[in-house]
């Protein structure tokens, strides 16, 4: 493979049905010679848990003013063109941006080598196999959980792999199908942003979340949550 796009992601977690892009990172790769390179951070319409602020360094303040999303993605699937993917654990990559795609009724089909599983395949003898402990085994230059510096760090881990393992099996460092199976979730309704804009005004609730950018589920579980905690008025009446 001379000719693909090396990504990375950013998130919110772990679970793409749930959880929300923060950063996309991703280096283009023309006949062997890296080029273009794409550098977004993404508001995710809520704030970051302290774990993920602790991990990749990225903060609510630096977000407050980036892009949703659904302004970003367009471009870059255009970005990505037709070329394959790669990435360190790339399903976990693809199935966020195949959900948000799936979201934004767009289309996302992809092949993708991932090095994490020629990792596995041939570095079973290390102790850990992730991309910052691979990129110090090898003195690779790095800086870890940002999105931009991983794709470039996997892309010289791509090389070295492949200047050490090609030829004892080529399938491996050629691309393959990725699958994610991805439902689409609908915006909040009308009715549901005016319920928790009413809500979070009676009960002084500082929501942490863009309203506006929610998904019916989104919507629904919040109202729930609140109802839980402040009950619903319904059960309170006489």
């Amino acid at each position: 493979m001379k000719s693909y796009v090396s990504i990375d992601l950013e998130t919110t977690g772990l679970n793409p049905k749930t959880d929300r892009i923060i950063e996309i990172g991703a280096v283009k790769v023309v006949d062997g010679v890296c080029g273009e390179r794409f550098s977004a951070l993404i508001n995710p319409g809520r704030k970051l848990e302290e774990k993920i602020v602790d991990l990749t360094g990225i903060r609510d303040e630096d977000l407050a003013g980036a892009p949703f999303l659904r302004e970003v993605l367009p471009g870059f699937l255009e970005f990505l063109e037709d070329l394959p993917l790669l990435g360190h654990s790339v399903l976990f990559d693809f199935s966020f941006l195949k959900k948000a795609a799936v979201d934004q009724k767009l289309t996302l089909e992809k092949q993708a080598v991932d090095t994490l599983k020629i990792a596995r395949k041939y570095l079973s003898g290390l102790e850990h196999r992730s991309l910052d402990f691979l990129c110090a085994y090898y003195g690779i230059p790095h800086r870890a959980h940002r999105a931009l510096e991983d794709a470039a760090a996997t892309v010289a881990l791509y090389q070295k792999l492949k200047e050490l393992f090609y030829s004892e099996e080529e399938a491996l460092f050629s691309p393959a199908p990725l699958s994610y199976r991805a439902k689409r979730d609908t915006p909040a309704t009308p009715a549901q942003k005016e319920q928790l804009y009413r809500l979070c005004a009676q009960h002084n609730i500082e929501s942490g979340a863009v309203i506006e950018e929610m998904t019916r589920s989104e919507a629904s579980r919040m109202a729930d949550k609140i109802f839980a905690r402040y009950g619903h008025p319904a059960a309170r009446r006489p």
